[in-house]
C-alpha cells in the first residue's frame, strides 16, 4: 500500500449496461486504472441494470445494483436502453433505469459540457480565437420527465403526462448554474460571465414559474450576466452564435434536447460527456445511447465515458481527503484532447479511422507525466461545490 499517495480504496460502482456500454465501460476503467495507478487503489464492482437486466430479471434496477451504487463513492455507467426490450405501454425499459437511479439516488442536476475540437469536423466551424465551449446544466429529477410511468392513457384515445416544477426543484438547479459561472475560466466571446435560462415562459405557466424563481436566484450573484431565451430561439442561437454562451440552465426534457443539438455542433455524442450529481451521490456517462447496431464491432467511440470518468475524479476531489484526485482527472482531459488534437484517437463517427482498442491505446500514450496534472485547465467541477 505504501506506493499510493491515498492508503484508502476508490470504489467506483459500475453498471455496464447495454449495447456499446460495456465496451466504452471497459475503455474508461482501463484509463482510470492506469491514471491512479499510484495515486489510490481502486475498488471497482460491477452491477447489472438496464434493457438486458430487465429481459433476464424482469427489472431494469434491481436493489442489489441500487444498493451498490449507494454504498460507491461514485458510479460509471455505459448506456442504457434497447428499442426492442420495452415495457407493456411501449416505454423503454432500459431507459427506466436511468430514470429510476436520478429519482432514487436524488442526482438532480445533469451537468453537459459542449466543447469544440478544432481538429474534429463539426458541424460548425470553431476556431482558436472563437471555440465553442459552454455547459448546460439540465435540471435532473422533475420537469416533463418526473411523469414517468405516472402518464395516463385514456381509452387509447387521449394521453397525458404532467410536468412538475416546484421551487426548490429550480432554486437548487439555479445556484448550481451560478457556482460554475463563477468557477470556470473559460467565458463566452463577449468575456461576460453568463447564465442563459432557457423556457418557454410565454406561453406556459410552468415555464413562466421556472424564469420567476430562476431569476430571483441569480438576482444573488451580481457579479453574473442573466439572459433569458425561449427554447426555439434557442435552437437558432446554438447554431448560429454558439460561442455566446458560457451556462445555460433549463428545465429536464429541454435539457435533453439541447445539449443533443450542442453535441451534434461540436461533432458528435461520441465526444459527449456528462455528470449526474446531487447533494451525495454522483453518476457519470457519455450521453450518447447504446448503439446496439455496431455492439461488439469494435468501432464505438469511448471517448464520452473517458471523458465522463475524468469528470468523476474532478467531483470526487471536492469531497475531504480526495484532493489529490484532481489532478488525475486533469490528466485524463489533457490526454483525450491530446489524442484528438493529433487524431489518432479520433474513431469513425467523428471522422477519424481508429476502432476503439485504438482510441483508448493513443488516450493512454498521450497521458502526461503526474506532474502535468497540476496545470491549470477548465474542468467542470472547479470549486463549484454541491448544494
Amino acid at each position: 500500500m505504501g506506493m499510493f499517495m491515498l492508503e484508502s480504496p476508490l470504489r467506483i460502482a459500475v453498471v455496464p449496461g447495454d449495447g456499446i456500454g460495456p465496451e466504452v465501460c471497459s475503455c474508461a476503467v482501463d484509463v482510470l486504472q492506469t491514471v491512479l495507478a499510484d495515486v489510490c487503489p481502486l475498488d471497482i464492482q460491477y452491477y447489472e441494470g438496464g434493457a438486458d437486466c430487465y429481459r433476464v430479471h424482469g427489472d431494469a434496477l434491481p436493489e442489489a445494483t441500487l444498493d451498490g451504487c449507494r454504498k460507491a463513492d461514485a458510479v460509471l455507467h455505459g448506456a442504457a436502453g434497447l428499442p426492442d426490450v420495452v415495457y407493456p405501454d411501449g416505454t423503454e425499459a432500459g431507459q427506466d433505469f436511468s430514470m429510476k437511479m436520478r429519482a432514487a439516488l436524488d442526482l438532480y442536476a445533469n451537468i453537459r459540457p459542449v466543447k469544440s475540437y478544432p481538429s474534429v469536423p463539426g458541424v460548425l466551424i470553431a476556431t482558436a480565437d472563437r471555440p465553442i465551449d459552454y455547459v448546460i446544466v439540465r435540471e435532473n429529477t422533475e420537469g416533463l420527465y418526473a411523469a414517468r410511468s405516472g402518464g395516463n392513457i385514456v381509452r387509447d384515445r387521449v394521453a397525458t403526462d404532467t410536468l412538475v416544477i416546484s421551487r426548490d426543484g429550480v432554486e437548487r438547479i439555479t445556484h448550481m448554474a451560478a457556482r460554475l459561472a463563477l468557477s470556470r475560466q473559460g467565458a463566452p466571446a463577449d468575456g461576460k460571465r453568463r447564465v442563459t435560462i432557457v423556457d418557454k415562459a410565454n406561453v406556459l405557466r410552468s415555464y413562466a414559474f421556472f424564469r420567476k424563481v430562476a431569476l430571483e436566484v441569480l438576482a444573488g450573484y451580481p457579479e453574473i450576466e442573466t439572459e433569458c431565451i425561449l427554447i426555439d430561439a434557442m435552437t437558432t442561437y446554438m447554431v448560429q452564435q454558439p460561442d455566446r454562451f458560457d451556462v445555460v440552465v433549463t428545465e429536464n426534457i429541454f435539457g435533453d434536447i439541447l445539449s443533443d443539438l450542442g453535441a451534434g455542433t461540436v461533432g458528435g455524442l461520441g465526444l459527449a460527456a456528462s455528470s449526474e450529481v446531487g447533494d451525495r451521490y454522483g453518476y457519470f456517462q457519455g450521453i450518447h445511447g447504446s448503439a446496439p447496431g455496431i455492439q461488439g464491432c469494435g468501432i464505438a467511440n469511448p471517448i464520452a465515458t473517458i471523458l465522463s470518468a475524468g469528470q468523476m475524479l474532478d467531483w470526487l476531489s471536492d469531497k475531504p481527503g480526495w484532493e489529490a484526485l484532481a489532478p488525475a482527472g486533469r490528466r485524463i482531459r489533457l490526454a483525450t484532447e491530446a489524442a484528438i488534437a493529433d487524431r489518432s484517437g479520433l474513431t469513425v463517427d467523428v471522422g477519424g479511422t481508429a476502432n476503439t482498442a485504438a482510441c483508448v491505446a493513443a488516450v493512454k500514450a498521450n497521458l502526461p507525466p503526474s506532474s502535468e496534472g497540476d496545470r491549470a485547465d477548465n474542468p467542470v467541477f472547479m470549486d463549484a461545490g454541491r448544494s
